[in-house]
């Protein structure tokens, strides 16, 4: 298995339409941790410990709202580029906050899925994730994927790999057959992707699923992403008029 399998929540079946005033799929580029605090003169793990305390109040706003699906990049597998201190740090706040933030979203009713190569991880990581989300099975408002060891790239080989595995012949490999092999097979395609910090690229995130989605970039930092920001964004959203190549 290349990713944690999925399985469609009851908010998350009914595909977007232009109808649709708020976005059944979100997704966010959650930019600017460490340039936040470097403008504070702190260490940058200061800066990653207040980008993941500002997951919860966007995951709250985002259910609240309507949203079926809300998609955050936490962990790219580019990442492990990094300095090894500062990955740690990384994953031990990420693991920590899954584990923090578990009964909270048992209580709101949030099902969390993580997408990537699992398989890459160390038994331990993943054994520890794999059961505080577990405890989320149950959770049918909201899904909340969470991008860790992530490459869009790579979750469309991974999709190509599992079409030769399932013997599909060359006439039977479409877009249908690789969208069923994706990390996210269930979940209604992008509608919204989210990038905050100020650069203006989608950084090989949901690239299959983001084909027709709206993008919005922001000059805040992710920790000074609040909710009103959210809202923000959401309002920019409604205001577009979607047409899908019509």
């Amino acid at each position: 298995m290349t990713a944690i399998e999925t399985a469609p929540g009851k908010t998350a079946a009914r595909q977007s339409s232009d109808a649709d005033p708020v976005p059944r799929h979100v997704a966010i580029i959650m930019d600017g941790n460490r340039r936040w605090a470097r403008e504070r003169g702190v260490p940058e793990a200061e800066g990653h410990a207040a980008g993941v305390d500002a997951i919860r109040p966007i995951v709250e706003r985002a259910q609240q709202r309507g949203a079926a699906v809300l998609s955050i990049f936490a962990f790219s597998r580019e990442n492990w580029q990094r300095a090894s201190a500062e990955v740690e740090t990384l994953f031990a706040l990420l693991d920590g906050a899954i584990r923090d933030y578990t009964p909270d979203l048992v209580r709101q009713g949030v099902r969390v899925r993580l997408l990537g190569r699992m398989e890459e991880l160390s038994s331990a990581t993943r054994e520890s994730i794999e059961e505080a989300l577990s405890e989320t099975e149950a959770g049918s408002s909201m899904v909340l994927n969470v991008a860790f060891n992530y490459s869009a790239r790579c979750e469309i080989v991974d999709a190509a790999r599992r079409c030769i595995t399932d013997g599909l012949s060359a006439a039977e490999v479409d877009e249908a057959a690789i969208a069923a092999r994706l990390y996210t097979p269930d979940f209604p395609e992008l509608d919204l992707l989210i990038r905050t910090g100020g650069d203006q690229r989608v950084s090989n995130f949901l690239l299959w699923q983001a084909a027709y989605a709206e993008l919005y970039f922001t000059d805040l930092y992710w920790p000074d992403f609040d909710t009103d920001a959210f809202d923000a964004a959401l309002a920019e959203y409604a205001r577009r008029s979607r047409r899908f190549g019509r």
